[in-house]
């Protein structure tokens, strides 16, 4: 199948502001890319791309005085098939981990793994390592948390989205991240799109979606807490330690986000969408 995705952010800025974007699709996608997802500034801006050290895509520009949008629009190839589900991988002791797993064991900004030891051991302890421990977390976290959007809260921790039950699909991530590394099972933070492909109506408003993968049998696998089941169309942007590390847009100045808006649907031969608003 085709996918059709991209977004469009217009931003106010007093001031001449310098921005980190991370808005591409990430490097692990690219034979897939059928139309590239070049930004578009307007009015234009000098881009500077680089890699950051996870190897996700970004941007640096400075945006000028007034109003800026940013927006992008493309097309990728997608198997149409849900996210794999392999029951058998295995959990590692810590010290057969490969060296740069370790550091997705490690507390971070918003996985404080400190204040959540005691109560991973005590919910998961008695679960079989691997597979089964990491989807016990993520049934847990599901049932847990209550999805809505007006329960975003920027500096919203594990800790905090844990004892509050509110949240939205990052802070779905962020406890589900956490547990897994109170575990000791290695776990890094997702962000991309994720539309309503084989879900059925009505469907939500669309956003970036935030899922994570764990290291279990070998390999990273993916885990989305929030909507706790597989699903199709996943496409990724950007992979770090949370949610700081792959911020859509860092600024460096005052702004004013005035407008954002996101979109991803699959797409028939002639470039029309084959299904409705995507939910993320």
């Amino acid at each position: 199948m085709r996918i059709q995705i991209g977004y469009e952010l217009v931003y106010q800025c007093p001031q001449p502001t310098p921005m980190i974007l991370m808005l591409n699709v990430n490097f692990t996608r690219v034979s897939d890319i059928v139309v590239p997802d070049h930004m578009i500034c307007t009015p234009p801006v000098s881009i500077t791309p680089y890699r950051d050290p996870f190897g996700n895509w970004c941007s640096r520009i400075v945006a000028p005085r007034g109003r800026l949008t940013l927006s992008a629009s493309g097309v990728l190839n997608d198997s149409g098939l849900p996210d794999p589900v392999v029951p058998g991988a295995g959990g590692h002791a810590v010290e057969s981990l490969p060296d740069e797993c370790l550091m997705f064991l490690l507390p971070t900004r918003y996985c404080d793994t400190d204040r959540l030891l005691e109560v991973a051991w005590s919910l998961f302890d008695a679960t079989p390592p691997g597979w089964a421990r990491v989807q016990a977390i993520c049934d847990f976290v599901h049932r847990h948390i209550v999805f809505g959007y007006q329960h975003a809260r920027r500096t919203k921790t594990a800790w905090e989205a844990y004892g509050e039950r509110t949240g939205v699909c990052r802070d779905f991530a962020h406890l589900a991240i956490a547990l897994c590394r109170c575990m000791n099972i290695p776990a890094r933070y997702c962000t991309g799109y994720l539309g309503d492909i084989g879900e059925a109506p009505p469907y939500g408003p669309m956003d970036f979606a935030a899922w994570f993968e764990a290291y279990i049998g070998g390999q990273w696998h993916i885990f989305d807490p929030r909507n706790n089941k597989p699903r199709i169309g996943r496409v990724l942007i950007g992979r770090g330690r949370d949610a700081a590390d792959v911020a859509i847009a860092t600024t460096f100045g005052p702004n004013t986000l005035e407008r954002f808006t996101v979109w991803t649907h699959e797409i028939d031969a002639a470039g029309a969408p084959k299904t409705g608003p995507a939910q993320g």
